[in-house]
């Protein structure tokens, strides 16, 4: 939890362990900007300050990064706080992705839309199609992909090709333009835009940080 200005007033031990602190206190009182490295603070303050100026942020999906620097996907919630009419913080909640729930009857068709989808997310999919792959309706897929994936079709198109873009501009000398393409986006600004959002950073940013 916030207050107005952006500053911790309750934190989780989850979040001063991955801050490398040992104390709640040494969170509180303090904003994102000054205890994330600063892409990922001032990405954060973006989103604390559209929250505090009354709108909501529902399973976003991103990326944090852990003390080893290997990225994380979470599903972020973020919400204002409300005295009467009147906004006078914010509560947010980040939870990690699981893992798949395996036992789930629906399991099997579904990881063949999976299956799919890995193999073709560089193309246009369409929702139908893996719909029709896993032989259920379009309502049935979204319902049965956030049961067992936690997440939506759509966002998990998105993991997929922003994992592989991550890959690539790590480990291969591809241009952006070309690595946007391989990834599915005809639109190199879409690209740019989609992974500053998911990766708190631009392409070129996370290109040169060192891993």
């Amino acid at each position: 939890m916030k207050d107005v200005e952006g500053r911790y007033t309750h934190v989780n031990l989850t979040l001063v362990r991955r801050l490398g602190m040992k104390e709640r206190s040494e969170l509180l009182h303090r904003t994102v900007t000054q205890v994330f490295p600063d892409q990922f603070g001032r990405s954060y303050k973006a989103q604390d300050d559209r929250v505090l100026a009354g709108g909501s942020i529902e399973d976003h999906l991103e990326t944090h990064f852990y003390q080893n620097r290997a990225p994380g996907w979470c599903l972020t919630i973020k919400r204002p706080l409300y005295s009467g009419k009147q906004i006078v913080g914010l509560v947010g909640i980040s939870r990690d992705l699981g893992m798949p729930d395996s036992r789930h009857s629906s399991f099997n068709r579904l990881q063949r839309a999976i299956d799919y989808m890995q193999a073709n997310f560089g193309a246009t999919l369409r929702v139908q199609t893996l719909a029709d792959i896993a032989e259920v309706s379009l309502a049935q897929l979204e319902r049965l992909f956030k049961r067992v994936f936690q997440l939506t079709p759509q966002q998990m198109l998105t993991k997929m090709r922003i994992e592989e873009a991550m890959h690539l501009l790590q480990q291969t000398d591809l241009s952006i333009a070309q690595i946007s393409q391989s990834c599915g986006y005809a639109d190199q600004s879409a690209f740019a835009r989609q992974f500053k959002a998911t990766v708190s950073m631009s392409p070129r940013v996370y290109r040169n940080m060192p891993h």
